[in-house]
């Protein structure tokens, strides 16, 4: 299929995220589907993945509790993370079996997915005039260094893959309140800080760094890297029956 739908949902409870990304990988399983692209945002949570340790997690739960703020352990990689308002979150949900850029043999390997998706996202950096990158070894995207001024994470990167089809995903910072972060060790990193589009782009930016424009960026950037056309979908429903509610190329 030379196409992947694209679901944008706003702001969604966690837990219905979790949903939804299950009942689209089972139809991805079955070929009843293709690949989509999930963008969302969500109210404030704390998610550790298969290698995250509690005690990077430095508020209190009575801290949290107070917050509303959820703590959900799941089966992506990497460590604890953060989500919340002003972070636009990408699900794709991707069989790496399919015809994609950069495939050598049955399959995509996980780590060259993971490739496909920081590229997207710098690309997606660009647009707003903010210049972002790759660091071996730390999974994700970073800004540039410049002088005394150390590499900051404006986006962080976490996957699954099961049965040949990915879950979980990214989460690029917007307008995020980045003193949120300090709730946690992001990612387990220490010697680095988060930051966001809102405080890497220049005045005036390029491109305003809200919501809908860093969705349709990504949206935008993500077909381009992996050399899919972009298909909106209105609802989830459009996706798993298109024959009854169809879907609208963008």
């Amino acid at each position: 299929m030379n196409y992947i739908h694209l679901l944008q949902l706003g702001r969604v409870p966690y837990t219905e995220g979790l949903r939804i990304q299950a009942e689209l990988i089972a139809a991805r399983k079955a070929g009843t589907i293709g690949d989509t692209l999930v963008l969302l945002e969500h109210p404030p949570v704390l998610t550790l993945g298969r290698n995250a340790r509690r005690d990077n997690i430095l508020a209190s739960d009575e801290f949290l509790a107070s917050k509303g703020v959820e703590i959900h352990e799941v089966n992506r990689g990497g460590d604890v993370t953060y989500h919340g308002p002003g972070q636009l979150v990408g699900y794709p949900i991707v069989d790496l079996r399919g015809d994609l850029p950069g495939k050598k043999g049955p399959h995509l390997g996980p780590v060259d997915f993971v490739r496909l998706m920081e590229e997207a996202i710098i690309r997606a950096c660009r647009n707003f005039g903010v210049q972002a990158q790759r660091i071996c070894g730390r999974t994700g995207v970073w800004t540039l260094a410049g002088g005394s001024v150390l590499e900051k994470k404006v986006a962080a990167i976490g996957v699954h893959v099961s049965q040949g089809v990915t879950s979980h995903g990214f989460a690029l910072n917007v307008t995020t309140d980045l003193r949120d972060f300090d709730w946690i060790v992001p990612c387990g990193i220490t010697d680095r800080a988060a930051t966001s589009l809102e405080l890497e782009v220049d005045d005036p930016p390029a491109l305003a760094p809200t919501m809908e424009n860093a969705s349709n960026a990504i949206s935008r950037n993500f077909g381009t890297v992996f050399e899919r056309q972009m298909i909106f979908a209105e609802s989830m429903e459009s996706i798993l029956h298109p024959a009854i509610l169809g879907a609208t190329v963008r």
